[in-house]
Protein backbone atom coordinates (compact mmCIF):
# COMPACT_ATOMS: atom_id res chain seq x y z
CA UNK A 1 0.00 0.00 0.00
CA UNK A 2 1.33 3.66 -0.87
CA UNK A 3 0.31 6.10 1.90
CA UNK A 4 0.49 9.47 0.86
CA UNK A 5 0.09 11.18 4.21
CA UNK A 6 -0.07 10.57 7.93
CA UNK A 7 -2.75 12.59 10.20
CA UNK A 8 -1.43 12.57 13.51
CA UNK A 9 -4.36 11.90 16.39
CA UNK A 10 -3.70 11.68 20.25
CA UNK A 11 -2.26 8.47 20.33
CA UNK A 12 -3.04 6.97 16.92
CA UNK A 13 -2.22 7.94 13.33
CA UNK A 14 -4.62 7.23 10.28
CA UNK A 15 -3.99 7.75 6.66
CA UNK A 16 -6.15 6.76 3.24
CA UNK A 17 -5.27 4.32 0.79
CA UNK A 18 -7.16 2.64 -2.13
CA UNK A 19 -8.54 -0.48 -2.03
CA UNK A 20 -8.49 -2.20 -5.45
CA UNK A 21 -11.81 -0.82 -6.30
CA UNK A 22 -10.39 2.81 -6.55
CA UNK A 23 -12.57 3.32 -3.25
CA UNK A 24 -10.36 5.27 -0.02
CA UNK A 25 -9.97 3.10 2.94
CA UNK A 26 -9.23 4.08 6.40
CA UNK A 27 -5.54 2.48 7.74
CA UNK A 28 -5.60 3.62 11.70
CA UNK A 29 -2.63 2.60 13.48
CA UNK A 30 -2.15 2.86 17.16
CA UNK A 31 0.02 1.45 20.07
CA UNK A 32 -1.37 -1.00 22.46
CA UNK A 33 -1.19 -5.14 22.48
CA UNK A 34 -0.03 -6.06 19.22
CA UNK A 35 -2.66 -7.21 16.63
CA UNK A 36 -4.14 -6.23 13.41
CA UNK A 37 -8.39 -6.28 12.45
CA UNK A 38 -8.44 -6.57 8.65
CA UNK A 39 -10.74 -4.79 5.83
CA UNK A 40 -11.66 -6.95 3.66
CA UNK A 41 -11.72 -4.99 0.05
CA UNK A 42 -7.69 -4.46 0.80
CA UNK A 43 -7.10 -8.45 0.84
CA UNK A 44 -7.95 -11.41 -1.80
CA UNK A 45 -8.08 -14.32 0.61
CA UNK A 46 -8.50 -17.92 -0.47
CA UNK A 47 -11.11 -17.98 2.20
CA UNK A 48 -13.52 -15.24 1.55
CA UNK A 49 -16.01 -17.71 0.11
CA UNK A 50 -16.54 -19.90 3.39
CA UNK A 51 -18.15 -17.15 5.30
CA UNK A 52 -19.32 -19.84 7.97
CA UNK A 53 -15.78 -20.00 9.45
CA UNK A 54 -14.82 -17.18 12.22
CA UNK A 55 -12.18 -14.66 10.77
CA UNK A 56 -9.46 -15.79 13.60
CA UNK A 57 -10.05 -19.93 12.18
CA UNK A 58 -8.90 -19.05 8.63
CA UNK A 59 -6.81 -16.06 9.23
CA UNK A 60 -4.12 -16.40 12.16
CA UNK A 61 -1.37 -13.90 11.18
CA UNK A 62 -0.44 -10.79 9.34
CA UNK A 63 2.99 -9.68 8.48
CA UNK A 64 4.01 -5.85 8.26
CA UNK A 65 6.68 -5.00 6.10
CA UNK A 66 8.02 -1.78 5.08
CA UNK A 67 11.55 -0.16 4.12
CA UNK A 68 13.01 2.82 6.07
CA UNK A 69 13.44 5.94 3.99
CA UNK A 70 16.92 7.13 5.56
CA UNK A 71 18.25 4.15 7.03
CA UNK A 72 17.24 1.53 4.15
CA UNK A 73 16.52 -0.86 6.88
CA UNK A 74 13.54 -3.24 6.84
CA UNK A 75 11.19 -3.01 9.67
CA UNK A 76 9.05 -6.68 9.92
CA UNK A 77 6.53 -7.00 12.52
CA UNK A 78 4.23 -10.48 12.73
CA UNK A 79 0.87 -9.58 14.10
CA UNK A 80 -2.36 -11.83 15.30
CA UNK A 81 -5.29 -11.08 13.34
CA UNK A 82 -7.98 -10.15 15.49
CA UNK A 83 -11.28 -9.59 13.13
CA UNK A 84 -12.32 -7.43 10.08
CA UNK A 85 -13.69 -4.14 10.55
CA UNK A 86 -14.73 -1.02 8.18
CA UNK A 87 -11.42 0.54 7.88
CA UNK A 88 -7.80 -1.06 8.70
CA UNK A 89 -6.90 -1.32 12.62
CA UNK A 90 -3.35 -1.58 13.42
CA UNK A 91 -2.15 -2.11 16.97
CA UNK A 92 1.33 -2.01 16.95
CA UNK A 93 4.00 0.79 19.00
CA UNK A 94 7.31 1.06 16.94
CA UNK A 95 5.17 1.01 14.06
CA UNK A 96 3.13 4.30 15.17
CA UNK A 97 6.23 6.04 16.55
CA UNK A 98 7.81 5.92 12.78
CA UNK A 99 4.37 7.00 10.90
CA UNK A 100 4.68 10.19 12.95
CA UNK A 101 8.00 10.46 12.01
CA UNK A 102 7.50 9.90 8.34
CA UNK A 103 10.11 7.33 8.28
CA UNK A 104 7.95 5.29 5.71
CA UNK A 105 5.26 5.64 2.98
CA UNK A 106 4.75 2.53 1.79
CA UNK A 107 3.62 -0.67 4.11
CA UNK A 108 3.04 -4.30 2.43
CA UNK A 109 0.79 -6.57 4.38
CA UNK A 110 1.16 -10.26 4.28
CA UNK A 111 -2.08 -12.31 5.59
CA UNK A 112 -1.98 -16.04 6.46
Amino acid sequence: MNIERFEIGQSYVTAKVQNRYGDNVTINIQGGRPGIELQETLFKTKHQQDEKREVGDRLRYAYLVTKLMQTNKIFVRKLPVIGMRDWLLIYEDTLVELSVKDAYDELEIIVI
